[in-house]
C-alpha cells in the first residue's frame, strides 16, 4: 500500500480481429466514426484494444488516440470516498471487460463502481481487518484482494455478500497479487519477504493449498511478465531480481541471497565471474549494472541487478513501485533515494528478444532507455504508475494530480523510438484534480479513460472532452 515504506529492520483478451479495410492516417471512415457520445468508447474499443493488446503499428499511426488523450479532462461525476469512512485510496483496479472499477481503500473497505456512469455498485464493508494493498482479477467475475492483516480474499462479483473464502499464509502485510493464466495459480508477495503460490485449481470456502516459492529480504513489489515467463522483484535495498524461464510449481529454497547484503558491490564469484571476464575482454561498461544469475535448475535462473538510476549513481535507492510494458517488452519503476529528496520513473527495456534492437551488453537484460524525475511530493508513500493497454502512454502520480508521459511526441510504441542514448520521457499532459497527494492510477482496458486515487480518499475519473 502506499503507508510508509518499512524500515530494513522490520520484517513486517479476445483474440486480435482480422484486418479492416486501411483509412487515411488519423482519421476514421464514415462508417467508424461515432455519431453519439455514448457510442465513442465502442468505437474505440473496436479500433484499438478489441483487436487485442499486440496492436500492429503498420495499420495505424494513433494520431487520433494522441488527440484523445491530450483531451482529458476530470469527469464532473467523479466517484468522491468520505476520508472519514474509507481513509486514503491505495489501490485501483478495472475488470478485465471494463464494466467495473474496484477501489482499495485504506480503512479496511472495497468499493466497486460503474466507470462509465460513475454509480456505486456497492461497498464490501470490513472486506479485511486491516488497510486492503491491492486488488487483482481473475476473470470477468473472481478478483483477490490483499491486505495488512496478512490475508488474501476471493471475491465473485456474482455474490457479494460474503468472501469466497480467505487465504493464510503470510506472516506479515501482503502487498501485492498476481496471477498465472496458465497455470491458474494465485501469486501474492509481502514484506515478509516471501512470494506464495495458491492453486485456485482446488479451492474451497476453506482456502487452498499453497507453498512458498521464494523468499528474499527487503522484498518491495513483485511482478510477472505478461506470457508469465518471468518474475520481477524489487527491493527496498535498490536491487531489481529476475526469475527466467519461470515455473511457478517449483519450490525454491534460496533463502536470502548474500548478495542484498552489500550494496551496489561487483559480485565477482561463479558464473558471475565467468561473464565478468567475458564483458572485459569485448570492452563492455559494467561499472553501472551488476547483473548475477545463478542456474538454480533449468528453470527459474536468477538475475539481481542494480538498476541505473539517473542522479543516483553514488547513493543507494528504494524501488518502490514496479509494473510491466503490456507486452512484456520493458518494465516501468518508481524509485526514490533514500534520503527521499529526488524520486525518478524509469523505464528500462528487455533486451532478451526485443523485437527491433541488438542487444547493448551480454550481460544483463535491462536496459535503461527513458526516465523523468517526479515531484517527490509526499515522501515517504508510495505512488503507483501504470502503462495504457497499447503500452504507448505511462500515466504517473505527480503531487496533487498526474501527468501523461510518452516515449516521444508522437506517443510513439517503445520499439519505434528506442534511442541509442537514454533521454526524458515526453509529457503529453498534466491534469491536477486532487486536493490531497495522488498514490495510485489505472487505466481502463476498454475505454480511453483512466482513473486515480489520493491520500485523502478521493477518486477522479478522466475522459477526453469534446
Amino acid at each position: 500500500n502506499s503507508r510508509d515504506r518499512p524500515r530494513d529492520d522490520i520484517a513486517p483478451v479476445d483474440p486480435p480481429a482480422s484486418p479492416k479495410r486501411a483509412v487515411s492516417p488519423g482519421k476514421p471512415s464514415p462508417q467508424q466514426a461515432p455519431t453519439t457520445s455514448g457510442s465513442v468508447f465502442s468505437w474505440l474499443r473496436s479500433r484499438t484494444t478489441g483487436r487485442g493488446l499486440f496492436v500492429d503499428p503498420a495499420r495505424d499511426n494513433y494520431r487520433t488516440m494522441t488527440s484523445l488523450y491530450r483531451s482529458m479532462n476530470p469527469v464532473v461525476e467523479s466517484v468522491n470516498l468520505s476520508t472519514q469512512t474509507h481513509g486514503a485510496v491505495f489501490n485501483l483496479e478495472y475488470s478485465p471487460d471494463g464494466s467495473v472499477l474496484t477501489v482499495a481503500c485504506e480503512q479496511t473497505e472495497v468499493l466497486l463502481f460503474d466507470p462509465i456512469s460513475s454509480r456505486h455498485i456497492k461497498t464490501l464493508t470490513e472486506a479485511h481487518e486491516d488497510c486492503v494493498n491491492n486488488i487483482r482479477f481473475l476473470d470477468n467475475r473472481l478478483f483477490a484482494t490483499c491486505s495488512d492483516d496478512t490475508t488474501i480474499a476471493l471475491w465473485d462479483l456474482r455474490k457479494l455478500n460474503s468472501k469466497v473464502c480467505s487465504l493464510h499464509g503470510h506472516a506479515s502485510w501482503v502487498k501485492n497479487i498476481e496471477y498465472d493464466t496458465n497455470t491458474r495459480l494465485l501469486v501474492t508477495s509481502g514484506f515478509d519477504g516471501n512470494v506464495i503460490t495458491w492453486d485456485t485449481n482446488r479451492f474451497t470456502e476453506d482456502g487452498c493449498p499453497h507453498k512458498k516459492f521464494f523468499h528474499t529480504r527487503y522484498l518491495m513489489r513483485m511482478r510477472l511478465t505478461p506470457d508469465c515467463s518471468k518474475m520481477l522483484i524489487s527491493t527496498s535495498s535498490g536491487y531489481l531480481l529476475i526469475l527466467h524461464d519461470l515455473d511457478l510449481t517449483q519450490s525454491l529454497e534460496v533463502g536470502s541471497y548474500r548478495m542484498l547484503r552489500a550494496r551496489r558491490t561487483p559480485l565477482t564469484s561463479g558464473l558471475s565471474a565467468s561473464r565478468s571476464a567475458s564483458a572485459a575482454r569485448q570492452g563492455n561498461d559494467s561499472s553501472k549494472i551488476h547483473p548475477h544469475r545463478e542456474g538454480l535448475s533449468p528453470r527459474n535462473s536468477l538475475e539481481v541487478l542494480t538498476p541505473e538510476i539517473p542522479g543516483e549513481r553514488d547513493r543507494g535507492n528504494c524501488i518502490t513501485s514496479l509494473q510491466l510494458h503490456p507486452k512484456g517488452w520493458a518494465t516501468l519503476i518508481r524509485c526514490s533515494s533514500n534520503m527521499d529528496d529526488q524520486e525518478w520513473t524509469c523505464v528500462y527495456e528487455f533486451q532478451e528478444g526485443a523485437p527491433t534492437r541488438p542487444l547493448v551488453s551480454p550481460r544483463c537484460s535491462l536496459r535503461l532507455t527513458h526516465f523523468i524525475e517526479e515531484a517527490n511530493v509526499g515522501r515517504g508513500y508510495i505512488k503507483e504508475l501504470c502503462f495504457s493497454p497499447d503500452g504507448r502512454l505511462i500515466c504517473s502520480p505527480y503531487g496533487y494530480g498526474v501527468r501523461l508521459l510518452a516515449f516521444d511526441e508522437r506517443c510513439g510504441e517503445l520499439t519505434d523510438c528506442l534511442p541509442v542514448q537514454t533521454s526524458c520521457l515526453r509529457e503529453v499532459r498534466s491534469i491536477y484534480s486532487h486536493s490531497d497527494v495522488v498514490l495510485t492510477t489505472k487505466f481502463s482496458p476498454t475505454h480511453c479513460q483512466l482513473a486515480s486515487g489520493c491520500l485523502s480518499g478521493r477518486v477522479a475519473l478522466y475522459q477526453p472532452k469534446f
